[in-house]
């Protein structure tokens, strides 16, 4: 266990933690609930995802990365260092870690990241786009002069790019994935039937009946939350029709940035990636029909990676083995890290 190197997946949602030689080994709500007065950290996690939206005024449950940056910095860091023990054990444990952040992030974001894992007591630390780990975790050979489209629709951020040589030709990220689609979900249910739901019972719905794409059969799913005029406890059997109709707008914003991203792709990558077609990943992918509708919006063959919400985990856990490659920067060796602090 000594020395072995990590790779961490800082979702807005969830974070992934791949062991080497392991596999991922811890998989956790990115979420902290702590004592407004005393500013003391009550839960971490599962247990403060069970909280969400049934707190009492003393106690604040956050995610302290919101849209794949780190919002809160000293959750964050509390958080980070809370899962790192937590694999480790007491054990002086100084590993090498590999890190994926948003394709388009700022230094200043980059710096803010860095830091809240170095307060863990780390020897070294990289970054790899979330567009190259998780094109890599599909099992995708990125190191080739060919074209990939990866898309991965997480639950901040939707990120993509065109691959090639281990590093991204033209990318794009957008703040609409997971979350948004949460939220089409509470004010759509709010217009049509004014009934107030929380962020949970939308996600709930989500998962069970959320689809972008027409259903063969009606299925139905029941929401509880508290009518918007009276005020009373009320509930409603959503349709996945209906759900249809509250995601369909931020699944097209989705796909309108592909299609403009596809406009600037240099034609012999475009050649590659219409031949092969794109490759989904991340979370939010797995919404009924997201393959379908984004293959009949490009016209080109769309896949979704195998367990798409830990491809980039596992990305990144593959690139561990390039961390003695940016250091020695050795002639002919492609490297899919982009930093290394």
């Amino acid at each position: 266990m000594l020395g072995t190197d990590i790779a961490i997946d800082l979702g807005t949602s969830t974070v992934k933690i791949y062991l080497d030689g392991k596999g991922v080994i811890l998989k956790e709500p990115a979420v902290v609930a702590y004592n407004v007065e005393t500013e003391e950290v009550v839960a971490i996690g599962s247990e403060a995802y069970a909280m969400v939206g049934r707190t009492s005024d003393r106690i604040d449950v956050v995610q302290p990365l919101c849209n794949g940056v780190i919002s809160d910095f000293d959750l964050a860091q509390y958080l980070i260092s809370h899962y790192m023990k937590q694999i480790s054990g007491s054990k002086v444990f100084m590993p090498r870690v590999v890190v994926s952040v948003p394709c388009l992030i700022t230094e200043v974001e980059k710096r803010a990241v860095v830091n809240a894992i170095s307060s863990a007591g780390v020897r070294k630390i990289c970054l790899i786009e979330e567009p190259v780990a998780a094109a890599m975790g599909a099992g995708v050979k990125i190191d080739e002069p060919h074209g990939t489209l990866i898309v991965d629709i997480g639950g901040g951020t939707t990120d993509m790019g065109v691959l090639s040589l281990s590093g991204i030709a033209i990318s794009r990220s957008i703040k609409t994935a997971g979350n948004a689609f949460d939220e089409a979900i509470i004010k759509y249910v709010r217009r049509k039937y004014n009934l107030i739901i929380g962020k949970r019972m939308a996600e709930e719905a989500k998962i069970a009946i959320g689809c972008v794409y027409p259903r063969k059969e009606m299925v139905k799913h029941r929401v509880k939350g508290r009518n918007a005029m009276t005020g009373l406890p009320q509930w409603a059997d959503i349709s996945c029709d209906e759900m249809l109709e509250a995601l369909i707008e931020p699944a097209m914003q989705i796909i309108y940035t592909v299609q403009e991203m596809l406009e600037k792709t240099p034609p012999e990558l475009m050649g590659d990636v219409y031949s092969d077609g794109i490759i989904l990943t991340g979370g939010s992918s797995q919404l009924f029909g997201f393959d379908k509708l984004i293959s009949k919006k490009t016209k080109m063959p769309v896949r979704i990676a195998e367990e798409p919400d830990m491809c980039v985990a596992r990305g990144a856990g593959l690139a561990i083995k390039y961390i003695e490659d940016i250091e020695s920067k050795a002639y002919g060796v492609l490297n899919p890290l982009s930093a290394a602090y």
